[in-house]
């Protein structure tokens, strides 16, 4: 179990891949974001985009996925306060091998709350081709290490 004290700024990992398919980018988007481009191949052929591409907030809910399997389901999360920016650079296209790079950019201890601190963090979402599709800069509550 990794505990706010074991975080380090500076510190980088890698997460990933999802390979992300045509079918999973249709199923999302029926439910949660049914624009044209992300519905269908000719939806996408009749975008800028010039075929179909996965939603940003599917994109944003891979990477999600990542991080709790490669880092917060190995940590004492107390969960996010939010984000401060999420910014989609390059769309994301059926077969797309996405990994994150996770970067801790800052650690503070709670003034008020000694048994926790925040991790402020950049995520970069890149596809197979090393192209940042992705950036995301949270927030993250983590318990810090119990006194033994």
């Amino acid at each position: 179990m990794r505990y706010f004290d074991d975080f380090q700024p500076g510190e980088v990992s890698e997460l990933g891949p999802y390979v992300i398919s045509r079918e999973d980018i249709i199923a999302f988007a029926k439910q949660f974001d049914p624009q044209p481009f992300h519905l269908s191949d000719e939806g996408g052929r009749e975008s800028i985009f010039g075929g179909i591409i996965a939603s940003g907030w599917h994109t944003a809910s891979i990477c999600h996925k990542l991080i709790v399997e490669g880092l917060l389901g190995k940590a004492a999360s107390l969960g996010s306060p939010g984000l401060d920016e999420l910014r989609w650079l390059k769309p994301v296209r059926p077969g797309d091998a996405l990994t994150v790079r996770t970067e801790v950019v800052s650690t503070t201890p709670s003034r008020s709350k000694a048994d926790r601190g925040a991790i402020k963090f950049r995520f970069e979402v890149r596809n197979q081709h090393g192209d940042v599709v992705m950036t995301e800069l949270a927030n993250a509550l983590f318990a810090r290490r119990p006194a033994t």
